[in-house]
């Protein structure tokens, strides 16, 4: 029986390292969330990048993800110019970033996935901490608000939910447009609230999200129905 060539050797150590590596990345990505329906992992390496640990991309697909509590409908990423623990994946250890990663992706999230996700903390502690910097500094913002409904238009949001008070509870609706001033600056304006005893704010108020300098928003866009978000995030060690 002939003995196997260096070179078929390599190729099966290769081919051995990239499904470990393949393996270890899903592990990661799973241990990121809480449920998901759909994961595909593309590593794109030579032999010797691989056995270095630099990985110049790797392209990921998931759908229906759950993130804290927050439901993704759909997110497509590559990430470029990756240094990992390959030694360490190698012994069986978990996937360690050893540099920050830039990471290009499309996120859909669609409306009823966006419902669903009213009972989680991330959301609504992100939406009440949202209304009270759109909201004026005049306007009474200690009590609390129980989100119900979530609206996607042409560029707007519509906010709907319940003011509770110890004596009663209001209906209250909120509808903001969202406009991207820069990479990382979201302008968000409010346009009407209104409880059912009519309109009680008359004039626009406007607030300036700054989302930081390791995201790099390029389309942001709200149709009835869904956001869709396209950009590039740093992901660090």
């Amino acid at each position: 029986m002939p003995e196997p060539n260096s070179q078929t050797t390599s190729a099966n150590k290769i081919r051995i390292i990239t499904q470990v590596l393949t393996t270890a990345v899903k592990l990661w990505l799973r241990t990121q969330v809480s449920q998901i329906s759909e994961l595909e992992v593309e590593i794109k390496a030579s032999d010797r990048q691989l056995l270095s640990g630099r990985i110049p991309s790797v392209s990921i697909f998931a759908s229906h993800a759950v993130y804290q509590g927050l439901l993704i409908t759909q997110i497509q990423l590559i990430a470029e110019n990756i240094r990992v623990n390959i030694a360490s994946v190698l012994k069986g250890k978990p996937l360690r970033l050893l540099e920050t990663v830039p990471v290009f992706g499309d996120l859909i999230v669609d409306e009823k996935d966006l419902n669903a996700s009213l009972s989680s903390d991330l959301l609504s502690t992100a939406l009440s901490d949202l209304l009270v910097k759109v909201l004026p500094p005049d306007y009474p913002q200690s009590q609390p608000i129980k989100w119900q409904e979530i609206l996607l238009g042409n560029n707007q949001i519509i906010l709907r939910g319940l003011r509770v008070t110890n004596s009663e509870t209001t209906p209250l609706e909120i509808c903001l447009s969202s406009q991207l001033l820069s990479g990382h600056e979201l302008q968000l304006a409010l346009i009407p609230i209104k409880p059912d005893q009519g309109d009680i704010l008359n004039d626009n108020h406007q607030y300036n999200l700054d989302l930081g300098s390791d995201v790099d928003i390029q389309e942001l866009t709200l149709i009835p129905g869904k956001l869709v978000c396209r950009g590039r995030i740093n992901v660090n060690p």
